[in-house]
């Protein structure tokens, strides 16, 4: 919180929100095998991949906001499992092609569902997924994930403990 502030920072409301979901949903998808962020790389993967797309570490790392060699991590960690399959893409040898196999695909089902039901929960004191408030909670989030944050540098006078 900020000095002066009568209340929690909207910041800090977001990271105390954005750890909730992570930890709920790490329990739910923990009996499948999964982590929220092999979640995150699985069910992205379903999704594109249900319009034929078979993106490349980079594209799915962009797609998540996960780093690039955090998703190479976790994709080699689930082609282990059995759950994802690379490929390297013949127009460019340095990357890989994703893509779910039939198991992953069948696990990843399972884990929507068990996500969606969270995400009922936590959407239900706004009315539900269909409500008015949910869209425009939806919208508000999409405008303050569209801002690109750049911090700035630290103050040297104020890192050393000097008064300008």
């Amino acid at each position: 919180m900020s000095k002066g502030s009568p209340g929690p920072t909207p910041g800090f409301l977001v990271w105390r929100l954005a750890n909730k979901w992570r930890v709920a949903v790490d329990r739910a998808v923990a009996p499948l095998g999964l982590t929220h962020a092999q979640y995150a790389v699985v069910a992205s993967l379903y999704g594109m991949g249900r319009t034929g797309e078979r993106p490349s570490q980079r594209e799915l790392a962009d797609h998540t906001g996960l780093e690039a060699l955090y998703v190479s991590k976790l994709a080699r960690a689930l082609e282990t499992a059995g759950l994802v399959e690379r490929v390297r893409d013949p127009r460019d040898p340095r990357a890989w092609r994703l893509a779910l196999t039939d198991e992953g695909r069948a696990v990843t089902r399972r884990a929507v569902d068990v996500v969606q039901d969270l995400l009922q929960q936590l959407v239900a004191p706004l009315g539900g997924l269909d409500s008015p408030r949910t869209r425009a909670f939806i919208e508000e989030l999409t405008a303050l994930l569209d801002v690109p944050l750049v911090p700035s540098p630290p103050d040297d006078t104020t890192a050393q403990g000097a008064t300008p």
